[in-house]
């Protein structure tokens, strides 16, 4: 784990790891007893095919529930990548039992048997400039919107279980000319799939980024990034830049979609209750009861407490 920033108390650790759990439900409870005992927050999800999740907490909380997990069958080689907030981004912890540990909706797809080509970030820049290379950003469409790499694709898909017909749509135009195709996403595991997804359809050269964005962001100088914005994440930090800064983004806690300090300017953004890319999706009586939570969460907040009811972005 590197050191942590003087001035960031709390550990972030988002992780993954595909493998084999005959029974995940055993394993839910010693998890989630190691988490409450040791204070780390966030959210776990265990499915069949493995882990996922993010969570926060000291630099020692942390390393110990990371040592149980790598623990697990198959999860030795668990992928975690770290970084550091200065408020705890969670405000509880959730181990939850799940169909799959990132939703794709394609069951013949096994990342453990089939997947693309990992590339390093210092060695991602060459190639999505490549010509011969397509880029495709795997995440949803309000994450791309803030920030994506020069010259990808975005599919425009609401969730990731879209990708599969989205790609078998626009295959033909989205192949004329290329030989390869990079694909990304925040962490790494979206594209643990869609790389295989690929593969299963017959495209051979596939690749993706090696811990995602995340680790590109950190790894990767601004004065020699491709990458442009920020990255959103499903924490209370809502994105963040290269060197893994918190950007500038607060989340609209209506839809949970990022929110610019442009959007906060219009007269459709109303904390707790809209903003531009939800005003016209939502009923007078949805509102209303944002509105209400809005109030109870202020409360709260003036009583120094947490509103558990208040919003949390969901997990991919």
């Amino acid at each position: 784990m590197p050191a942590a920033d003087k001035s960031s108390a709390i550990t972030v650790a988002a992780l993954y790891q595909f493998t084999r759990f005959e029974d995940p439900g055993a394993l839910r409870d010693p998890l989630f007893a190691l988490g409450e005992e040791v204070g780390v927050l966030g959210t776990l999800l265990l499915a069949k095919e493995g882990i996922n999740g993010t969570i926060a907490g000291s630099e020692n909380a942390i390393a110990r529930v990371v040592s149980h997990i790598r623990a697990l069958p198959g999860c030795a080689d668990l992928d975690v990548k770290f970084s550091h907030a200065k408020a705890m981004p969670f405000n509880r912890l959730k181990v939850r039992l799940k169909r799959e540990i990132v939703t794709m909706g394609q069951p013949d797809i096994d990342p453990l048997h089939s997947v693309g080509r990992y590339v390093d970030p210092h060695d991602w820049n060459a190639l999505i400039s490549d010509p011969d290379t397509l880029v495709i950003d795997t995440r949803n469409d309000y994450e791309v919107a803030i920030g994506t790499f020069r010259g990808a694709i975005d599919p425009r898909t609401a969730s990731f279980g879209e990708f599969p017909q989205w790609f078998r749509e626009h295959r033909e135009e989205l192949l004329a000319g290329k030989t390869k195709v990079a694909m990304f996403c925040t962490g790494g595991i979206r594209c643990e799939k869609s790389t295989s997804f690929l593969r299963s359809e017959g495209v051979e050269e596939v690749y993706h980024l090696k811990g995602g964005i995340l680790k590109y962001l950190e790894q990767v100088p601004e004065s020699e990034s491709r990458w442009d914005g920020e990255c959103f994440v499903f924490d209370e930090r809502v994105a963040v830049g290269h060197g893994l800064e918190i950007g500038t983004h607060g989340l609209c806690r209506a839809c949970r979609r990022p929110v610019s300090e442009a959007d906060k300017a219009t007269p459709e953004f109303v904390e707790g209750i809209s903003c531009p890319h939800c005003i016209a999706e939502k009923s007078e009586g949805q509102r209303n009861r944002y509105a209400e939570r809005q109030k109870q969460a202020e409360l709260a907040r003036r009583r120094g407490a947490d509103h558990v009811g208040a919003h949390r972005p969901k997990r991919k």
